[in-house]
């Protein structure tokens, strides 16, 4: 191994320097919000939302009108949209001159045709990761952005979180050495269902779309993307990847060992270990450890932390942040590591043989 430095692979958001304001406190005009989609996910980041000084839950959109109503009860939306006839809730509440940003949370094959929809309807989005089913969806979606002078940011929370953004400090310090190799995991098992979004492969189901996208931030954030990837996994009868590994391999010399599943659970741990110590999370799971244990030269200590929030607050103030400086992607969140992310993705698809229906249009 030659390199004798370290860096810090990510850029860090204001929101999770030393001594920074709360992320729910104002960065400037409030912007009002559309939530697309009612689900899970959706309820746990709109509550995050509802948190911030300068942030107005204006509309919810749903293909049902009695769950974007119960919704919008539920958190105090002023307007809800739901599909008509000849028009889906998401194209009537994007109609809506009164919404600054959209925060989009539909299943993964839909990410695609729902954020195009909204760039071209001249609203700024925050999509939910994965980006896209592929990285030619992708890089439609950026160059419209980018053309339109809109803001686009993958929904990709971890890169944003004080413990994370720790983590990188303390391995660009020196403190432990170079960093060699990364190991991280994320699973669960989830129940077999195939009119659920996880198994279905018309929804972009699986585990590597789903998951990978965490523990491939800790490889990054510790060592930077790879020079080659390998990868290797199980489809289940329906086409889509029940659990998968992942090696990526630097010139270098140094690597990373990847799994994530639908089949089985884990501990959600990442551990990077470097020339002269390591660093493990704990706490929680990968995308919001609470804890980092580090042991060094001067012997072992557990650093802990307490998010505000559920955690996806910091993630909501850098996009609200961008948005009133005027900015159209975020440094920390940048679009070119989102389309690295999916051309890997892609790489990693066609060792598995994963295709999705999206992957006819690329």
């Amino acid at each position: 191994m030659t390199r004798t430095t370290e860096q810090r692979h990510f850029v860090r958001p204001p929101c999770a320097e030393e001594g920074a304001p709360s992320p729910l406190a104002a960065t400037g005009r409030p912007l009002n919000w559309g939530v697309v989609a009612t689900g899970g996910i959706a309820g746990k980041v709109t509550a995050d939302i509802a948190l911030l000084e300068d942030a107005v839950l204006y509309a919810v959109s749903s293909r049902s009108a009695a769950k974007a109503a119960d919704f919008a009860e539920r958190f105090g939306f002023a307007a809800t949209y739901s599909d008509t006839s000849g028009l889906s809730g998401f194209e009537a509440m994007f109609a809506d001159p009164a919404v600054d940003v959209v925060y989009i949370t539909t299943p993964h094959a839909q990410h695609y045709d729902v954020a195009k929809s909204a760039l071209e309807h001249g609203k700024h989005v925050l999509c939910e990761k994965p980006f896209t089913v592929n990285a030619a969806e992708a890089a439609e979606l950026i160059e419209l952005a980018r053309s339109r002078n809109l803001f686009l940011m993958e929904a990709l929370w971890t890169r944003f979180l004080p413990s994370t953004n720790r983590a990188w400090d303390i391995l660009a310090s020196g403190e432990l050495g170079i960093p060699s190799w990364v190991q991280a995991d994320l699973g669960f098992a989830a129940p077999v269902d195939p009119t659920s979004r996880m198994w279905d492969p018309a929804a972009g189901g699986g585990a590597l779309l789903d998951l990978s996208v965490y523990t491939l931030t800790w490889a990054f954030g510790a060592l930077g993307f790879p020079d080659s990837v390998t990868a290797s996994g199980v489809l289940n009868e329906s086409g889509v990847d029940t659990q998968n590994a992942l090696t990526l391999r630097y010139d270098d010399g140094r690597h990373a060992q990847l799994s994530s599943s639908i089949s089985a659970s884990g501990p959600g741990s990442a551990t990077i270990a470097c020339s002269r110590g390591w660093l493990r999370t704990g706490g929680g799971q990968i995308p919001n450890p609470t804890e980092l244990h580090v042991h060094g030269p001067g012997g072992a200590r557990v650093e802990t932390f307490d998010p505000a929030g559920a955690g996806y607050t910091y993630q909501l103030r850098e996009v609200t942040r961008c948005i009133q400086q005027g900015l159209t992607k975020s440094p920390t969140m940048p679009l070119a590591d989102t389309l690295r992310t999916m051309e890997l993705l892609d790489g990693a698809r066609a060792q598995l043989g994963l295709r999705y229906a999206n992957d006819a249009r690329a």
